[in-house]
């Protein structure tokens, strides 16, 4: 439940736009449901789904982290991502990631002689192993949502609301009140993590379920491992 950014980076996490897709009118009898069955419906429904986009911006012990990712199960990612004010943007495609990152982004994480080689290009690596790896693991859907709820306090269920103008159902988590908030109608999509007071602050939104992600990988990008990894 909580936005653990930090996590997120160096070990594949979670992730303002608008939440969830267009759903049916009828409810679906989440708000009525006890908070746990609530969270692993929404898990459930978010790991059926052949696509998402997923973007934010968080806070965790004042490391910020912005992202606007599109997501294709089984197949990749593409999007840009924020850490600490060094930005990127990033393609996955199968078990290869490329990244064209700011000057500034490359200068932190590989030096700046390399950075001035690397100065608006693209690099790709492994997906799977080396240093971009944390990296790729925001594009997969179910490692994704695995650690949504991984880590909570207690949950309630706070029953049927609102999220910007659509119906939801919120969870809270009483130990810090952050707050899940899943689709009321329709199938039980997440739309909207709201971070508490425990350190972690911000919003991440879902959206887009199931729309067709185009991949295609950038043109001349630069093998990593020339550079020792």
């Amino acid at each position: 439940m909580r936005v653990p950014i930090l996590a997120l980076v160096l070990a594949a996490v979670l992730l303002a736009g608008c939440g969830g897709s267009k759903q049916e009118a009828k409810p679906n009898g989440e708000a009525s449901k006890p908070p746990n069955r609530v969270l692993a419906d929404t898990k459930a429904a978010a790991s059926s789904a052949s696509s998402a986009h997923v973007s934010g911006h968080v806070v965790s012990d004042g490391s910020p982290l912005t992202l606007d990712l599109s997501i294709a199960r089984g197949k990749g990612a593409k999007g840009s991502m924020s850490l600490d004010g060094r930005s990127f943007d990033l393609v996955r495609i199968g078990d290869t990631v490329y990244i064209q990152g700011s000057d500034e982004f490359y200068d932190h994480f590989a030096g700046s002689a390399i950075a001035q080689l690397l100065h608006g290009k693209w690099i790709k690596a492994s997906a799977t192993k080396g240093r971009l790896a944390p990296l790729a693991a925001l594009t997969d859907i179910d490692k994704l949502f695995a650690k949504i709820g991984a880590s909570h306090g207690k949950l309630a269920n706070d029953g049927k609301t609102t999220y910007k103008d659509q119906p939801v159902v919120a969870i809270r988590d009483t130990s810090d009140n952050s707050k899940l908030y899943v689709a009321a109608t329709g199938k039980p999509y997440p739309v909207a993590l709201v971070g508490g007071t425990s350190g972690q602050t911000g919003t991440i939104t879902f959206s887009d379920w199931n729309k067709p992600v185009s991949l295609t990988a950038p043109k001349n990008a630069i093998d990593i491992s020339q550079f020792g990894g």
